[in-house]
């Protein structure tokens, strides 16, 4: 079985890989049946922009502006793979770590398709239906373009008070 996460920087898309390495993936040897099962890890950086203002003049921005920008996205897929490797080295679960550029839930999907993926588990942020409605949401956007199965893991309740109380805290 293939299985594919999407990460992204939140403790809520670590819950959902813990929660299928737990629930989904049996660690290698385990069962005969399941020791080709692998994990893929993939994160997704947004692509940089540049803002144009109508009402000024035109903004560029440099090179070196861009390739700084590249590095600290590099620097956080790298922060984000190391804990989910770390997760996974502990179950004793094969994994692979794809690191894409582009708008997440259509970067997915086309992901899906090319790795020819059996599972996509994507954590939730919980957004309401309003929210969601004017927000988006990649968990559903891909649960209605996937080509495969998509299992959405929502924490539990207590997970999210306690990443709200954290998100909340004045700087």
């Amino acid at each position: 079985m293939k299985v594919m996460v999407a990460l992204d920087e939140s403790k809520r898309s670590l819950y959902a890989l813990n929660w299928v390495l737990s629930n989904v993936i049996k660690p290698v040897g385990q069962e005969e049946e399941q020791s080709d099962s692998f994990v893929c890890l993939l994160h997704v950086n947004l692509p940089f922009q540049t803002y144009v203002y109508p009402a000024g003049p035109v903004i560029y921005t440099t090179p070196s502006v861009v390739d700084s920008v590249r590095q600290a996205q590099e620097q956080i897929s790298a922060g984000i793979f190391a804990r989910a490797i770390r997760c996974c080295e502990e179950k004793k679960i094969k994994t692979e770590a794809v690191s894409l550029r582009g708008d997440p839930k259509e970067v997915i999907c086309q992901a899906i398709e090319e790795r020819h993926v059996d599972l996509l588990v994507v954590g939730s942020r919980g957004l309401g239906m309003l929210k969601r409605a004017f927000l988006g949401s990649v968990s559903d956007y891909c649960a209605h373009h996937a080509k495969c199965p998509v299992l959405i893991v929502k924490p539990p309740k207590e997970f999210s008070d306690q990443e709200e109380q954290v998100s909340q805290r004045p700087t």
